[in-house]
């Protein structure tokens, strides 16, 4: 492409492409705006209070346009309202290119607690003509130079530090060849309580034991977990003092999908765990030796009795769907409902009408019908086709058809002769309510703040005027 290009002609690709992309991104939020407003949901007073409400149907829209997670289209959905209504100078500094992702999401949050339409506008119109300067300022610094402003504007409006041990986890993520990782963040007095712990089970086994100090905290960490305290030593002594019998742990059941040809050695291709990955073949024939197996066969190409599906047809859906049918969504099976994509008893409980939603997308498949809201049709090898209230057309294909060609072999055709029932014109007050709208759940965390910064000023004010009064002497010269 830049054969025969100086090098100044690079760098300049490089400075458009970046403005390219910065100016799509904005006018990415610009239509998102627009899309909310033509949508309008803070007008649908019935639905305000609903589980699902009129923000989370544009959600749901916008996540499956831009084929991406529940979690990042609603954070670019508030992102674009906040452009559109609170910060409309610096969406139009965004639209142009001028500044990125990174600073916009920056200046909309730590902004959020400023509600004076006249003081908003006003930092509104410093942010637009400051920002572009800014890119090039680390994240800390550039938090610190917005909360400048802020301060300068309307200092109870300052956001609140989210408190340290509010940001505890625990996460297990795939590693690769049938291994996993697992990271924690956790309060010094935990974590140094975590770790004393591991290190005295690890040390309850006899000086012969074989494994590593390493792989005997890995132990002592699983022991913990399935409740024994003591660690079975290893050392294979009859004499040995630390060899004493430990009562069986209960037994946690693990779902892998696996091809029969895997176990019996005449295959190598590799298993899957929902949520973790392919587990490699050898690795899978080594655990067979031990686990107890259940063979996944294709369910009969007919109606059950009854709406809950039998055992057997639970786990073909869950193991064909491995995830949310939602285009964009990637909920796991084991988080997931069973939906009949015809509503029984119009549609049987048939493999061909049954598959995985979400709780919150199978409450907005239920509530959010008609013309203006959510279609779905589900053909025989499990391919879901979504219609939007937009119109626009979605396609979802299963998951794990995708890894084993047998999953995705149809089942039959659904016989739709039950005649209809007249639909329930009462269905929304079925819904799962809130408690406060998301319009009062976000105005009780902005008023909690600024009473925190409020009272903190005061503090700070107190303070100073007591010790001007203890020091009302002039300094000596």
């Amino acid at each position: 492409m830049y054969e025969g290009a100086d090098d100044v002609v690079v760098v300049e690709a490089i400075a458009a492409a970046s403005r390219e992309q910065n100016a799509a991104c904005g006018q990415e939020m610009h239509a998102i705006g627009e899309l909310y407003a033509r949508r309008a949901p803070e007008d649908e007073d019935e639905r305000l209070s609903w589980a699902v409400d009129g923000h989370a149907n544009v959600v749901a829209e916008v996540s499956a346009a831009l084929n991406i997670s529940r979690g990042r289209a609603a954070s670019r959905l508030d992102l674009a309202i906040d452009l559109r209504e609170r910060l409309p100078n610096v969406g139009e500094v965004f639209a142009a290119g001028d500044i990125d992702y990174r600073m916009v999401i920056a200046l909309v949050n730590r902004s959020s607690n400023v509600e004076d339409p006249e003081l908003l506008a006003r930092l509104d119109a410093e942010f637009a003509r400051r920002a572009p300067r800014w890119m090039k300022l680390s994240g800390p610094k550039l938090g610190e130079r917005i909360d400048m402003w802020v301060e300068k504007f309307d200092p109870a409006g300052v956001r609140e530090p989210t408190p340290e041990r509010d940001d505890r986890y625990v996460h297990v993520a795939p590693m690769g060849g049938g291994m996993v990782g697992v990271w924690a963040r956790l309060a010094f007095d935990e974590g140094v309580a975590f770790d004393t712990r591991i290190d005295e089970i690890a040390a309850t086994v006899c000086r012969e034991d074989p494994r590593t100090a390493e792989q005997r905290r890995v132990d002592a960490m699983m022991a913990m977990s399935q409740g024994q305290l003591p660690l079975v030593c290893g050392c294979g002594a009859s004499d040995c003092p630390n060899s004493g019998s430990v009562a069986p742990p209960a037994q946690v059941v693990i779902n892998v999908i696996a091809e029969q040809a895997t176990l019996e050695g005449r295959s190598n291709n590799p298993g899957y765990l929902p949520g973790y990955g392919a587990i490699p073949a050898a690795v899978l024939r080594e655990r067979a030796a031990t686990a107890q197996l259940r063979p996944l066969t294709l369910p009969e190409p007919c109606a059950e009795a009854g709406y809950r599906p039998s055992a057997a047809l639970a786990r073909f859906v869950r193991c064909r769907d491995l995830a949310c049918r939602f285009p964009g969504c990637d909920v796991p099976a084991s988080a997931c409902q069973i939906d009949h994509t015809v509503a029984y008893p119009m549609g049987p409980t048939h493999p061909s009408n049954l598959k995985l939603l979400c709780v919150f997308h199978h409450l907005l498949k239920t509530f959010w019908t008609g013309p203006t809201g959510w279609g779905d049709l589900q053909l025989p090898d499990g391919t879901v086709i979504w219609r939007a209230p937009s119109g626009k057309m979605y396609t979802t294909t299963p998951a794990g058809a995708e890894f084993f060609a047998a999953l995705a072999q149809p089942t039959g055709v659904i016989d739709l002769t039950t005649p209809s029932a007249a639909p329930n014109v009462h269905r929304g007050a079925m819904m799962p309510k809130r408690r406060r709208t998301r319009a009062q759940d976000k105005a009780y965390r902005i008023a909690l703040e600024r009473q925190h910064n409020t009272a903190r000023i005061t503090r700070t004010d107190l303070l100073i005027a007591e010790r001007l009064a203890r020091n009302d002497e002039p300094p000596p010269f």
